[in-house]
């Protein structure tokens, strides 16, 4: 299959694939999501196998608006209202009861959920407004890969499984949406994200709780992010949660150490070891994944330190898809 690529004046062009249930990589803020239909259970199949995505790994319906969520979800209660009045469109994602039958399984994992997101890309609006229907978007990557914040990336991962990508230049914000669950009795942020707890706390006018469970294997996620290994290159990640500490690490020609500019600046390192996260923790946040591919084309690197954040709700996204990255594994002085 050719992977077609698509300038940010041929919509029209991607939206015909789309409608004959092929799959078109889109443009988010956030990082390239991976859109088919999200009525047409084919196409979605199809999605779950070009990136070789578990099957019970729930899709997010990707909408153009409110209004299209509604024909969708089951209800639209008086806290998503305040949420979206916030927030949409915007890196937020809302799970909610879906509308029996209007969704097929392999979009919910066949839970009584779904999760909703409008983004704030204007491109992923028109294509979804001249499609008129949702789209499912998971990242558009190979399945545990870090995700993709450029159109380069995605054809990297998706070139001959996919029929096209819209190309909307590097995204914005660089980590996927916040997930908020609003069908338990107290809010639940499922996955961190650019809206932090505090922020949607203080939106709803009460507590929202933080998930910090993992799910079993024998049950489904209720969202993506949940259950399975993600966002890791080849090499093994470890995350280096002092500064100080880079200066004790044993650093040599197969390392590639990922860090803010400053502490990059004090490291012996040869240049194409080195990834610079930025200047702050808004710069790292949008770099992480972009580093990561990085050292993942390098085939001579075989370890990979990644400077950690610590000490408010801002840095929860940026450890969230970290830890994932390096399975938890942190540096330890001796």
């Amino acid at each position: 299959m050719e992977t077609k690529i698509f300038s940010q004046n041929q919509i029209d062009d991607a939206v015909k694939l789309l409608a004959q249930g092929d799959l078109v990589a889109f443009p988010t803020e956030t990082v390239y999501g991976l859109g088919a239909i999200a009525t047409n259970e084919q196409a979605v199949k199809n999605v779950y196998a070009a990136k070789g995505r578990p099957s019970d790994n729930p899709l997010i319906v990707t909408v153009s608006d409110a209004s299209m969520m509604a024909q969708y979800a089951k209800e639209v209660p008086e806290r998503a209202q305040k949420l979206i009045r916030k927030f949409w469109p915007g890196p937020l994602t809302l799970l909610l009861y879906v509308k029996p039958h209007s969704l097929p399984k392999a979009v919910t994992g066949g839970l009584d959920t779904v999760a909703f997101r409008c983004p704030k890309d204007k491109l992923t609006h028109e294509l979804i407004s001249k499609l008129g229907y949702p789209i499912v978007g998971p990242s558009a990557n190979t399945s545990t890969k870090p995700s993709p914040t450029t159109a380069e990336h995605v054809y990297h991962d998706l070139k001959g499984k996919i029929a096209g990508i819209i190309d909307g230049g590097p995204t914005e914000v660089g980590l996927e949406s916040t997930i908020i669950d609003l069908s338990v009795a107290t809010p639940i942020v499922l996955r961190p994200g650019a809206i932090t707890p505090e922020e949607l706390s203080a939106a709803l006018g009460e507590k929202v709780l933080i998930n910090t469970g993992k799910v079993a294997d024998k049950d489904v996620p209720k969202a993506p992010g949940m259950k399975y290994r993600h966002y890791a290159p080849s090499a093994p990640v470890v995350v280096v949660d002092d500064p100080k500490d880079f200066a004790h690490l044993n650093l040599t020609n197969e390392t590639g150490v990922m860090a803010l500019s400053k502490i990059l600046n004090e490291i012996e390192l040869p240049a194409a070891n080195k990834f610079n996260l930025g200047k702050n923790l808004a710069d790292a946040d949008h770099n992480l994944f972009g580093g990561l591919r990085y050292f993942d084309d390098k085939s001579n690197i075989k370890q990979i330190f990644v400077q950690g954040f610590s000490g408010s709700e801002d840095t929860l996204a940026y450890m969230n898809r970290l830890n994932k990255a390096a399975a938890g594994h942190h540096y330890m002085p001796k």
